[in-house]
């Protein structure tokens, strides 16, 4: 039987821009860019089917009746399958996985964000398969990698060359999907069964704390897809999976996760927008800010999701929900603009780019 819904819907409606693409999106990223007025950039991780060819494309996107300008452009060896970016004061870098196994580290140039040089780990040691999901720490010193492998690899981002270190190697017992580093020293991972795992660098030898999958109950062949921690709440993960399940995961009180939507809804009072795969969520802090009064220290933070039925949304604990954008194709990765919490940009596969924006 179909979950019933309520969503609430913002007092006006957000402005929404769509930008037409002839290739296929695998992912997009704000980069940030302090020294532009006038514009802002977004880099696209792009597959041509026509052609078998991938790359990592950097768009400008004026701020005055917006529109997609490209920039620069850079071929990859495989698909990517993962992107990110991490912005520190002398530069921007970018990182993107691929399906080979392959790790790419791009620098760009933070005045005209032109793709500048570029580096690469492709050691057939490092992964074996595609690469799931990565993340940069917040000074773009370290990539935390993991794989459908079981492989757990931190790399070292150096001006010159890329060193790495095997954290962990289930040999195959343990898929990863996602990776999101909560501290210099601790990162979480998910994957198969809606399970987590908590790292501390500082306590080698395996994860220091997880959380089993068996709490889903009817949905045990569930995935993580992504995973996104608050940096002023770094024992809490917030979670998007199969089913259109989002939950919270709190490392005070680990044996129950919070759940925002999804799994077993119709038992737990939950209502969830979407009832497919959740492939992105991030925290909202345009949301947060507009419910000050909310933000206890018990409470999870707003959250938006985008999903495979094309549901662009935020979710707050307890049930509210505002649908952002509803598609008919699926929206398979979105960015918030820290720079501009109210804006955000999404990808629909096939069709397009969208930049929403909510003021």
């Amino acid at each position: 039987m179909a979950i019933e819904m309520e969503m609430e819907f913002e007092k006006e409606s957000p402005k929404i821009y769509r930008f037409p693409q002839s290739k296929y999106i695998d992912a997009l990223r704000w980069i940030p860019s302090p020294s532009s007025a006038f514009d802002r950039f977004i880099s696209l991780a792009v597959h041509d089917p026509d052609t078998d060819s991938s790359s990592i494309e950097i768009h400008s996107l004026t701020n005055q009746n917006p529109s997609l300008h490209l920039e620069s452009s850079w071929t990859s060896s495989s698909r990517i399958s993962s992107l990110k970016v991490s912005q520190t004061p002398s530069k921007t870098l970018m990182a993107a996985s691929s399906f080979d196994g392959s790790l790419n580290l791009l620098l760009t140039n933070p005045l005209n964000v032109v793709i500048e040089s570029e580096n690469s780990i492709s050691d057939k040691d490092f992964h074996v398969g595609p690469i799931s999901g990565i993340d940069l720490n917040g000074v773009g010193s370290e990539c935390v990698t993991v794989g459908e492998d079981g492989r757990v690899n931190l790399v070292n981002v150096g001006e010159s060359s890329l060193g790495y270190k095997r954290v962990f190697d289930s040999h195959g017992l343990v898929s990863y999907a996602a990776v999101k580093w909560a501290s210099p020293y601790e990162f979480a991972t998910g994957g198969l069964g809606f399970s987590l795992q908590w790292w501390d660098q500082r306590k080698p030898g395996g994860a220091v704390s997880q959380l089993k999958g068996d709490w889903a109950r009817r949905s045990k062949s569930g995935i993580v897809h992504s995973i996104d921690i608050h940096p002023s709440r770094k024992h809490v993960c917030v979670v998007g999976g199969s089913s259109g399940t989002i939950f919270a995961w709190d490392l005070r009180w680990q044996q129950q996760p919070i759940l925002l939507s999804g799994v077993d809804a119709q038992v737990g009072g939950v209502n969830s927008p979407s009832e497919s795969e959740v492939w992105e969520v991030q925290y909202d802090s345009y949301m947060q800010s507009q419910n000050v009064s909310n933000t206890s220290s018990t409470r999870v933070l707003p959250v938006m999701m985008c999903s495979e039925d094309g549901i662009l949304a935020s979710i707050e604990q307890g049930g509210k929900q505002v649908e952002v954008l509803g598609e008919t194709s699926s929206i398979n990765s979105f960015d918030i603009d820290l720079q501009n919490p109210s804006d955000v940009v999404c990808s629909l596969e096939w069709e397009s780019v969208v930049f929403v924006s909510r003021q």
